[in-house]
């Protein structure tokens, strides 16, 4: 069963290849470069663990984990930080997360503490919200298949027209018929209470399908 991460952190270069490393493990990932994106992400949809930043320009991770559990989201956090030290981690764990590892860290025991994080975790169901099912996040859409969120692999084009669909629902939005078949066919692959339409020269449209 695939894993769906969100990683936290402010430093691009890290956050970068922190997910390039999680994904080679077999983990899907979500990124945010701040607090404020991420509780915009949470919003929007669950992940099985969080592995967060301490020190961030912004809210710091420290403020975002205490927050985050006081509006009740439980999901395990791995804080990955560069302040070591008993004070420090005693200050993490004290604040919500589940575990606390210090910079420079390997890649292999974060993966293992997140798998021993996620099977101990107790099993809650995930949230989602959007639109017709579909979830758009970190410049992905995702949809809720056998109870994970997944991503909805896209090319560009197809991605960029199933922006301008949904936002709102209702568009009617001009695009290439062979982009738009090409959606359709994914679309229609994972999602058969949705369709996308012809509308008669001007364009296509999304629609629920009542059938």
């Amino acid at each position: 069963m695939t894993k769906n991460i969100l990683v936290i952190d402010d430093d691009k270069i890290l956050r970068t290849s922190l997910a390039a490393g999680l994904r080679n493990a077999g983990f899907d990932i979500i990124t945010a470069e701040s607090a404020e994106f991420a509780t915009q992400i949470l919003s929007k949809i669950s992940v099985d663990a969080i592995v967060l930043d301490r020190m961030m320009g912004g809210m710091d991770g420290l403020t975002f984990l205490k927050q985050m559990r006081l509006n009740g989201n439980n999901t395990p956090v791995i804080m990955l930080t560069a302040m070591s030290g008993s004070e420090n981690t005693i200050d993490g764990l004290s604040g919500g997360a589940n575990d606390y590892m210090s910079k420079p860290f390997q890649l292999q025991e974060l993966i293992l503490r997140l798998n021993n994080l996620i099977k101990s975790a107790p099993k809650t169901p995930n949230k989602t919200s959007g639109s017709f099912g579909l979830i758009f996040v970190d410049d992905e859409f995702f949809i809720k298949q056998d109870g994970q969120n997944k991503i909805l692999s896209l090319s560009s084009e197809e991605k960029k027209l199933l922006q301008n669909l949904t936002s709102p629902i209702g568009n009617i939005v001009a695009a290439t018929p062979m982009v738009a078949k090409r959606l359709r066919n994914k679309i229609n692959g994972v999602l058969s209470d949705i369709d996308i339409i012809t509308v008669r020269g001007v364009g296509y449209k999304i629609i629920k399908n009542n059938n």
